[in-house]
């Protein structure tokens, strides 16, 4: 069982070694190997997919990565860029299938800045088509025309792309509360009513679960107001890079969430849902539960191995429970600890 670890830049090398050491410590017979993605391979290799590092993630059953980014590489050249390294493994990967969790664990309802009797409970799963769409359509860029730059880009899906993501949407409610909502600008853009179509056919084949559409700006307006009332949620690229961070937020801190990318076969790409944080890197604050709560999602989907994925959650829950935090989640009276003491106290309660 191979595993491909990209630590990536910012606070990605600090998160990832917490998820190491617990993989490690479930002693599991894995095979982990590290390489450069992102803005560290940029400056390495002046790619920020570089080859060595294909040929690992290729050659690996699953990907764990920490964060890509920064800004001391946003003024390099759009494909020297480190996200293009991030969209370059999903679509070498084929992971078309992004699947977002957004659980608020009791002990840190206070913690949202929505109120606790909206937000107690909550557990949506957002998923998101992940090579599709405005970010990979063609023709895209900026030339000049009639004498000013002009900017554009291309959306578009096939029936296909838009097929298979909703079966994934619907497969993972029904093992969940049978309801999914699918979200499109259908009154705007002819793409996303080929996207409403395809759901309203696809839902023929599962009749035991509730298929509801929902306009993207009323989604999002929605997550804020009643954010209880979906369990599945299921869009397109863009829209769902939107409402899956929008979504994340309402459980406190997006520190806490993870993310799995999956291809057809459920080999995945782990990682956390936020970014690579910069302006706390290398001070060992940063709160690595997310990070430890994607390696679970790992050996769930990729490893079919729910017992340890369910030991993993089980540990965070008990670490909460217990008044661990870390600084972005942390409430007066509570224990505070750094990444690495977050990391001690997961591996105790494994």
């Amino acid at each position: 069982m191979k595993i491909c670890v990209l630590p990536g830049d910012g606070i990605g090398p600090e998160i990832i070694a917490e998820a190491v050491r617990v993989l490690q410590a479930l002693d599991l017979g894995f095979e982990m190997e590290e390489a450069l993605l992102g803005g560290c391979a940029v400056d390495a290799t002046g790619d920020p997919y570089p080859e060595a590092t294909q040929k690992l993630a290729l050659a690996a059953d699953a990907v764990l990565l920490g964060a890509v980014g920064g800004p001391q590489w946003d003024g390099n050249r759009r494909e020297q860029r480190p996200e293009r390294g991030l969209l370059g493994i999903r679509k070498q990967l084929g992971l078309f299938a992004n699947l977002r969790p957004a659980i608020l664990y009791p002990e840190l309802a206070n913690a949202s800045t929505l109120k606790p009797e909206v937000v107690a409970g909550l557990d949506i799963l957002i998923v998101r088509e992940l090579t599709g769409d405005i970010y990979f359509g063609e023709p895209r860029g900026i030339e000049v025309r009639n004498g000013e730059r002009f900017g554009f880009n291309t959306m578009h899906y096939t029936e296909s792309e838009i097929r298979r993501i909703l079966r994934v949407a619907f497969e993972a409610a029904r093992k969940r509360s049978r309801k999914v909502c699918s979200v499109d600008k259908m009154n705007v853009l002819e793409c996303t009513q080929l996207w409403r179509d395809v759901a309203a056919e696809t839902a023929l084949e599962y009749p035991d679960v509730e298929l509801s559409h929902m306009l993207v700006d009323n989604a999002a307006m929605q997550l804020v107001k009643n954010p209880k009332q979906f369990d599945v949620v299921v869009t397109g690229n863009m829209f769902g890079d939107i409402l899956s961070d929008e979504a994340s937020m309402l459980t406190g801190s997006i520190g806490m969430l993870p993310s799995a990318s999956l291809d057809a076969n459920n080999k995945g790409l782990y990682e956390p849902s936020h970014g690579s944080a910069p302006d706390i890197a290398g001070q060992g604050v940063a709160n690595p539960l997310a990070t430890i709560l994607s390696a679970a999602m790992m050996l769930r989907y990729t490893f079919s191995n729910e017992a340890a994925a369910k030991r993993i959650e089980d540990a965070v829950k008990k670490v909460l429970a217990q008044g661990f935090r870390t600084g972005d989640i942390y409430e007066s009276g509570m224990k505070k600890v750094g990444t690495r003491g977050m990391g001690d106290a997961v591996l105790a309660a494994l």
